[in-house]
């Protein structure tokens, strides 16, 4: 069972870099303290995509993997935290799309939030509808961070790191998304309030 610490410092991030140039010389060692160091975050992070601690425990087992298999071909060029959650974000979306996860992830988070208390399930369906669209609406950058935040649940930090920007890029990207989302959702105002209240 992996813990959910908190993401990694700049101060280990920049430790961890290190030890790329002995990793892709086949320094087993070196690999094995990264591994040991990025382990419990990076399962965090997959689990907070997947909702599976079993699935998320399985793909950065095999992300670091296929890491260390393809070390001498892999060009680490920001650090090598952000490259290593970067490359289990992308395997995550992949299993996402592969299992179709997001889109029932959506309609649970939605369908069974108890604030919300839709008493009628095609009023609940309408909504869900109207945000996609309402989200598909967004510039690309400012939908993409706007769903790691709200859809994957991912904190700001977080999402920093991954996209290699700094906070407060995500904070103004994450306001800007909202004013847009009331605007296209006014009729909705209040559930979308519920539904998108900040969690960073």
């Amino acid at each position: 069972m992996f813990v959910l610490a908190p993401i990694l410092n700049q101060k280990l991030a920049f430790d961890l870099d290190i030890y790329i140039d002995e990793i892709k010389n086949g320094n087993q060692i070196a690999f094995e303290k990264v591994f040991k160091m990025l382990y419990s975050d990076l399962c965090r992070y997959a689990f907070n995509m997947l909702r599976d601690k079993d699935e998320a425990e399985d793909l950065v087992q095999n992300t670091l993997v296929s890491f260390w298999e393809k070390r001498e071909q892999i060009s680490v060029t920001g650090s090598l935290k952000s490259y290593l959650f970067k490359s289990v974000y992308n395997h995550c979306l992949n299993k996402i799309k592969h299992l179709s996860v997001r889109h029932e992830h959506e309609s649970y988070v939605l369908n069974n939030n108890s604030e919300a208390n839709f008493e009628q399930p095609h009023i609940a369906k309408e909504l869900e509808l109207n945000i996609e669209k309402a989200i598909n609406k967004l510039p690309e950058q400012c939908g993409k961070i706007f769903r790691m935040s709200r859809i994957n649940e991912l904190k700001y930090q977080e999402i920093a790191d991954i996209l290699e920007i700094s906070v407060k890029t995500v904070e103004n990207q994450i306001g800007k998304a909202l004013k847009i989302m009331r605007i296209e959702l006014s009729e909705y105002l209040v559930s979308i309030f519920i539904f998108f209240s900040f969690n960073s």
